[in-house]
């Protein structure tokens, strides 16, 4: 087991990763951004760096900063969370190339499913249904692009082959409007990720947004851990993912989930990976594949009482993974929160000092938070300032626990999205459950449209 490791990360997952290092006996070192001197979890670290000023750019997007600050601390290993670096697959190279270990996938796999038509083709070669689509990228030819888009069937959705996070998408719903759209799109697409290349998939109308997550290991063997359902979404960013997903058949998911976990077995994954797919009429559409841990990962660790972050780092280690399949069993519903600082109602971010800060807790609550009374948000980063998560023996106690906990939650000197949360605990269609990938939109805009 490593001795110590480099967390290349801020905010509520350098915490989470510094306390799985902990509970194992670990050491580690915090890096930071001037703007993150006085964070928690640079105080909680064994030993800390100052990597660059505040930007991004300048700091943790920095790799020769990272690789430096882990050759000075004698670090073995570097985490690298989500966001910034953790599917950047040059960066993971040059971490193994200066002879650390990367906790994460290997180079070329993170290559693999960050280009998202080799992700479509390796998923279909494992018998993981796909969306209906062109294979592969458009071709230059604007006569087939129209043949293609005829065969699938409108409306359309144009997606750039880099993209991610919800960017360089565009809907289609006419011929007539085709071949500009994917002009454009192939424009957003070179700016934005360096890569022109687009595809065409069918358009789902009311699709939900479902996520099988995985681990697997260099020895061969991999498992999965249920599902998320991630369909509360506000531009295609998740504001509140659940587990299991609401009224799934479990026969269903023992199906995708085995398909998912004998895909990791084909491409040789290794590490925590997160198959996302579109879900609509009882079916599983594959959209894309997230090489690293994910934001919602602890309502998976509720239900399943495996701790993602520690499987992380045993795998990264050369270990085996510490449990087979036939272990995993979901007990129970857990629901994540995700707080951010930010107007409930217009979205814009709200940095500053926190003043007041009050935590809820009880039976079932977990708070994943950086954050404390006097810290200052900074304005340079994601607007996220911790994830409240609730766990009930069933879905109707969980959302029970989570309206307590909101209620309990107090957050003062800047504006958070908690009553946006508390509204959501209250409305027949979440309560319900099974809500589509564009239900808070339309929410959203009907609340606006009545004011």
């Amino acid at each position: 087991m490593f001795e110590k490791i480099l967390i290349a990360n801020r905010g509520e997952i350098a915490l989470r990763i510094q306390r799985a290092c902990r509970e194992m006996g670990i050491k580690t070192v915090a890096v930071h951004s001037e703007a993150d001197a006085d964070a928690k979890y640079v105080k909680l670290a064994d030993e800390s760096v100052c990597i660059g000023p505040a930007p991004s750019s300048q700091s943790y997007l920095h790799v020769p900063s990272i690789i430096s600050a882990a050759e000075v601390t004698d670090s073995e290993a570097i985490h690298p969370g989500y966001g910034f670096l953790s599917e950047n697959a040059d960066f993971a190279e040059r971490v193994e190339q200066s002879g650390f270990v990367f906790i994460g996938p290997r180079p070329e796999t993170i290559r693999l499913m960050g280009d998202k038509v080799s992700a479509k083709d390796a998923m279909k070669a494992s018998g993981v249904p796909c969306v209906p689509g062109s294979d592969g990228a458009t071709p230059e030819d604007g006569d087939e692009i129209i043949r293609i888009a005829k065969d699938i069937g409108y409306p359309i959705i144009i997606k750039a082959a880099g993209g991610g996070g919800g960017r360089g998408m565009r809907v289609v719903h006419t011929e007539a409007a085709l071949l500009n759209a994917v002009s454009m799109t192939k424009n957003e697409a070179q700016t934005a990720f360096g890569n022109p290349v687009v595809y065409l998939e069918k358009y789902l109308e009311n699709p939900r947004h479902i996520e099988i997550q995985v681990l697997a290991d260099e020895h061969g063997n991999a498992a999965f851990l249920g599902e998320r359902d991630c369909s509360m979404q506000r531009r295609h960013q998740k504001v509140l993912e659940e587990a299991p997903a609401p009224g799934l058949d479990p026969k269903l998911r023992d199906k995708i989930g085995e398909r998912c976990a004998e895909a990791c077995r084909k491409i040789g994954y290794r590490g925590a990976g997160t198959f996302e797919f579109l879900y609509e009429n009882g079916e599983f559409f594959f959209i894309e594949m997230n090489t690293r841990v994910q934001v919602e990962h602890p309502v998976t660790e509720l239900i399943t009482g495996i701790d993602i972050v520690q499987e992380q780092i045993r795998i990264a280690a050369g270990q085996k993974l510490s449990f087979r399949q036939k272990d995993v069993q979901l007990r129970g519903h857990s629901i994540e929160c995700r707080i951010n600082a930010e107007d409930p109602y217009t979205f814009v971010p709200s940095p500053g000092r926190i003043t007041v800060y009050h935590v809820p807790g009880g039976p079932g609550i977990r708070v994943d938070s950086h954050v404390y009374q006097n810290y200052v948000v900074p304005q340079y980063y994601d607007s996220m300032v911790g994830k409240l998560i609730a766990y009930g023996a069933t879905r109707d106690q969980a959302i029970a626990r989570m309206k307590t906990a909101l209620s309990e939650m107090v957050i003062e000197g800047i504006k958070t999205n908690v009553p946006l949360h508390q509204d959501l605990m209250l409305d027949a269609a979440f309560v319900k459950g099974g809500t589509s990938i564009h239900y808070l939109e339309q929410k959203l805009a009907a609340a606006k449209k009545g004011q």
